[in-house]
C-alpha cells in the first residue's frame, strides 16, 4: 500500500478500530459485496514517483490545457479576459477571508461582514440602487432572482425577457419559472435590440417584471430611455442585467429607472477558471428590500458604541419558514465578492472608466478591422461594448480550429442559441488585447476567405 506511508495511523491503529467495531480484517468491511464483483489483484498503477516527478508530470497534463495565460483569447459570452491586478489574490488568499463560513455571530466574524458591507456599498454606488445583498451565484441566477423578487412584490406570475438577454440567463430563469409555476415570455428583436414595439404589444395588467440586459448579449447598448414610463405605467417593475465594467462610462440603472438591477461580477478581478465560480449581483430600491433572497449585512453600534456590523436581512429558507422565504439560495459568493471590492479599490471611479474607454475603444479597432475583410459582415447596425457578432464566410466551428493553432481562442459560436444566426460568431475584446493581437486575429481571418 504505497500511500501508507503518509497516513498517520499504524497498523497497531488499525487493528484497534477493527477490534472496535468488531470486524476481523479490513476485507470483512465489504462482505456485504458479492465475492465476484470485488475487484482481486493489483491495480494496474505506474510506479510511484517522488514528489519532484509528480509535480512534473502535473505540468505537464496541465500544459495541454489552452487558457488566457498561453493564447490571445476574444472569447466572451458571459466570462472574459480582463486583467486582475495582484492585490486581489493577496487578499483574498488570506486565511482569514479563505473560507466558506456564512458569518452568522457578529462576534467573531466582523472582518468577514465588514468585507461583505463594503462590497454591498460599492456595488449600490455602480449601479445608483439603494441596496445590494451579499451576492448571489452568477449573473443568470441574479436576474433569475430579481424576476422571481418582481413576482414578489407586484403578486403577478408573468416576466417579459429580451431575446438579446444572455441565452445562458433565460434558460436559468425558464428552469426556475418551471418548478414555481410562473410564466417567462420572451420579447422578440430588432436589429440586435429589445423591440420596442413588441414589448409595448405584450405588456399588460399580468405582467409582473420587464428583464433586459445592458449592454446587451450581442454586446450592444439597448436605448432605455422612456421604457421605465411604459413599464411603470402598467404597474410592473424594470428589471436589467448589467456589465459593471460598463457601468464606468454608461448611465446607471437608477439613472433611466430600473427597480432592481443584476448583473455578472467575474469581469470585476475574478479569473475566468474554465466557466466559474462566478460571482451574482444583485441591488435594487429600498422598497423592495425584503423581497431580496439571500442576506444583507448592516452596520451598527456596539453596546459602547463602536462602529460594528451584523447581518441583518436573511430572507432564506434557513432562516424563516420554507413556504415563507424570498429564496432556497444559501451559499453565498463572499469569497468572490471580496475579490470584486478588492479590484474596485484597487481601481477607483477613475481605474475602472479607464477599462471601459478601452473595452469600448479596442472593440472599435476590431470591428472595423474584421468587418473589413471580404466575407466578414456586422451583423447589427448600432453601438457597441465589449463584444460585436460577424456573419463569417466558413461555419465557426472551422474558423475555431484555425486559430487555435495559432494559440487563439476565438469567438463564440451563437447560432447555437439563434438558428436564425447561421454561422455568426461572437467576438469579445477586452483591455488586455492589444493592436498588435487584434492584428494578428484579423491576419488569420484573413485566411479564411
Amino acid at each position: 500500500m504505497g500511500g501508507k506511508h503518509y497516513l498517520p495511523l499504524t497498523e497497531e491503529d488499525r487493528n484497534e478500530m477493527l477490534s472496535v467495531i468488531g470486524a476481523g480484517s479490513v476485507d470483512d468491511l465489504f462482505a456485504d459485496i458479492p465475492a465476484d464483483l470485488r475487484f482481486k489483484g493489483n491495480l494496474e498503477l505506474e510506479p510511484a514517483m517522488s514528489e519532484l516527478e509528480v509535480l512534473k508530470h502535473l505540468q505537464q497534463m496541465a500544459d495541454k490545457n489552452r487558457h488566457f495565460q498561453n493564447c490571445i483569447s476574444f472569447m466572451g459570452a458571459g466570462i472574459y479576459d480582463h486583467y486582475i491586478p495582484s492585490l486581489v489574490s493577496h487578499v483574498t488568499g488570506r486565511s482569514e477571508f479563505y473560507t466558506a463560513y456564512t458569518p452568522y455571530q457578529p462576534e467573531v466574524s466582523q472582518g468577514t461582514l465588514q468585507t461583505i458591507f463594503e462590497y454591498q456599498t460599492m456595488i449600490c454606488q455602480l449601479t445608483g440602487m439603494d441596496v445590494a445583498n451579499a451576492s448571489m451565484y452568477d449573473g443568470g441566477t441574479a436576474l433569475t432572482e430579481g424576476a422571481i423578487m418582481g413576482c414578489g412584490a407586484t403578486r403577478r406570475s408573468r416576466v417579459l425577457v429580451s431575446r438579446s438577454v444572455s441565452p445562458f440567463y433565460r434558460a436559468v430563469m425558464r428552469n426556475y419559472f418551471n418548478s414555481r409555476g410562473l410564466i417567462m415570455d420572451e420579447i422578440p428583436l430588432r436589429d440586435g435590440c429589445t423591440d420596442r414595439e413588441a414589448l409595448l404589444n405584450m405588456i399588460d395588467e399580468n405582467v409582473a417584471a420587464v428583464a433586459l440586459q445592458q449592454p446587451n448579449f450581442f454586446g450592444m447598448v439597448e436605448n432605455m430611455n422612456g421604457l421605465a414610463n411604459i413599464i411603470h405605467e402598467r404597474k410592473a417593475l424594470f428589471l436589467v442585467s448589467v456589465d459593471p465594467i460598463s457601468l464606468g462610462l454608461l448611465q446607471t440603472p437608477a439613472e433611466y429607472g430600473a427597480d432592481i438591477v443584476a448583473g455578472e461580477g467575474q469581469c470585476l478581478g475574478i479569473p475566468a477558471s474554465f466557466g466559474g465560480p462566478a460571482l451574482g449581483i444583485l441591488a435594487a430600491r429600498e422598497k423592495y428590500v425584503r423581497q431580496m433572497p439571500g442576506r444583507i449585512a448592516g452596520e451598527t453600534v456596539d453596546s459602547e458604541g463602536n462602529r460594528g456590523f451584523a447581518l441583518t436581512l436573511q430572507t432564506r429558507e434557513q432562516h424563516i419558514r420554507r413556504e415563507k422565504a424570498a429564496s432556497n439560495i444559501c451559499s453565498n459568493e463572499a469569497l468572490l465578492a471580496l475579490a470584486a471590492s478588492v479590484y474596485l479599490s484597487a481601481m477607483g471611479p477613475q481605474g475602472v472608466r479607464e477599462v471601459a474607454e478601452q473595452c469600448l475603444q479596442k472593440t472599435s479597432y476590431a470591428r472595423e478591422k474584421i468587418t473589413a475583410i471580404n466575407g466578414f459582415e456586422l451583423v447589427f447596425p448600432g453601438i457597441y461594448f465589449k463584444e460585436f457578432a460577424v456573419k463569417l464566410p466558413v461555419s465557426p466551428e472551422d474558423a475555431n480550429l484555425h486559430l487555435l493553432k495559432k494559440n487563439i481562442l476565438g469567438g463564440v459560436d451563437i447560432s447555437q442559441f439563434y438558428p436564425e444566426l447561421d454561422q455568426t460568431m461572437l467576438f469579445a475584446v477586452t483591455e488586455k488585447r492589444t493592436r498588435e493581437e487584434i492584428d494578428i486575429l484579423v491576419g488569420e481571418l484573413e485566411e479564411l476567405k
